[in-house]
């Protein structure tokens, strides 16, 4: 019986062990094929109306009509361009505050309790003052942005910072190097795989954060597209913007961000190759 076994795994696994070792973007691609072929179905079958669920071949045509008219790649060059901006200034204040923090008795005491207060209370939770405040505008999404962001790298650095052994603080300030040395050297490396594990997190908490941000108060990007095919009662834009939404962060998550993470936890020690 197990030899039969062995012989029907070699049979049909073998050509997806040789297909994806050749190509391995098809590794990310497989999974989906269920899940685009119990859409099909569903849909073919019409369980529900048309107008209320569209097929793949709907979704497909609206990417191209939306590209075509250029609409798609202005608004998600729009969401993806707050996003960066987001993330560049919640990595410019939570990794230095979070060494702060991590670093400094004194700052701890202070800064800790404060951190966790406003960690607690949601970054949608701030819209309606900020709307007040700032309108309907780039400020209003940047300042939720930054807001997502910055706690996951905040609090990830300093538990980076105080996981690293005070004997390696000692050796280095035993062989002369100065305080700002030790952190360069020391404390920063030894931080640098937290530090990027809240990096991943917090762009993923961000990202949702700007399309909840667009869908309220922008006017465009990803999540305005969506809300706008709303209103028209346009459910294939709709799906055809979550599937974007998927679609990109996987890729960036998949590609950019997981190798990194990935490559200074190896680098470190923090974990090592199979």
């Amino acid at each position: 019986m197990s030899g039969v076994l062995r012989a029907w795994n070699l049979r049909v696994w073998g050509p997806y062990m040789r297909a994806t070792a050749r190509w391995p973007a098809l590794r990310s691609i497989v999974p989906f094929l269920p899940l685009l072929a119990l859409w099909w179905a569903m849909a073919e079958a019409e369980v529900f109306p048309r107008a209320f669920f569209p097929g793949p071949a709907e979704v497909v045509a609206s990417f191209f009509t939306l590209t075509y008219k250029g609409i798609l790649p202005e608004y998600l060059s729009d969401s993806v361009t707050r996003l960066a901006v987001g993330a560049a200034a919640g990595v410019a204040i939570g990794i230095p505050l979070g060494l702060l923090v991590g670093l400094s008795k004194r700052a701890h005491t202070a800064l800790w309790p404060v951190l966790l207060f406003f960690q607690a209370i949601g970054d949608i939770a701030w819209l309606p003052i900020l709307l007040i405040w700032f309108g309907f505008g780039l400020t209003t999404m940047t300042f939720v942005i930054v807001y997502t962001v910055l706690f996951p790298i905040v609090l990830n650095t300093v538990l980076g910072v105080r996981s690293i052994p005070l004997d390696l603080h000692r050796a280095a300030r035993s062989l002369g190097a100065s305080p700002a040395r030790v952190v360069w050297e020391v404390v920063l490396p030894g931080s640098l795989p937290n530090i990027v594990t809240g990096l991943r997190n917090g762009l993923g908490y961000g990202w949702r954060a700007l399309i909840a941000a667009e869908i309220i108060v922008g006017t465009s990007g990803i999540g305005f597209l969506m809300f706008d095919a709303r209103r028209a009662g346009s459910v294939v834009e709709i799906m055809l913007g979550m599937i974007v939404l998927g679609v990109l962060w996987y890729i960036v998550d998949a590609w950019v961000l997981a190798p990194i993470e990935r490559a200074t936890g190896q680098r470190w020690g923090m974990v090592q190759r199979q």
